[in-house]
């Protein structure tokens, strides 16, 4: 049998899945409609989530873009396509991005093209440069930055 919920308790539910971590809201949004919330319900709990400082949308783009740079080692297109699909603005995806510092940025795509090489199977040099590169744009990292770290690896 289905419970249903006061709206103060599915506030209460709502603002204790965004105490566990950060959430845009798009992901709050489709949390509430697999809870099978009403859309006028859903827009009130938001409203609130928000004007309480529960959901915070640019806190979130800064915190989802450096733990998809340091845990999932993603590039920054990628990251900047991840948050696009959630609906973000791209004044919001820039500012996010413009936190991760490019000197760590670099050394983390060496780091992985390094580790990537240790069981890079190739015949040529230019198959080797090839392979590397083609692996650094599947991460989500840009054309120019991959040129350039590929120039110090030896």
């Amino acid at each position: 049998m289905k419970k249903n919920y006061k709206l103060e308790e599915l506030l209460n539910k709502a603002a204790s899945y965004c105490s566990i971590s950060e959430h845009c809201v798009s992901e709050v949004e489709e949390k509430l409609n697999a809870w099978c919330i009403s859309c006028d319900n859903r827009a009130k709990i938001i409203e609130r989530l928000i004007s309480e400082d529960f959901i915070n949308e640019k806190r979130f783009c800064i915190y989802f873009a450096k733990d998809k740079f340091r845990f999932n080692k993603w590039g920054k297109i990628k990251i900047a396509y991840s948050l696009k699909q959630k609906g973000l603005t791209n004044d919001l995806i820039n500012n996010a991005l413009e936190t991760i510092d490019d000197g760590e940025y670099e050394e983390m795509l060496a780091s992985i093209l390094k580790t990537k090489l240790v069981g890079l199977k190739y015949e040529y040099e230019y198959e080797k440069q090839g392979k590397l590169f083609r692996f650094a744009q599947s991460r989500g990292f840009e054309n120019n930055v991959i040129e350039m770290v590929l120039r110090t690896i030896p």
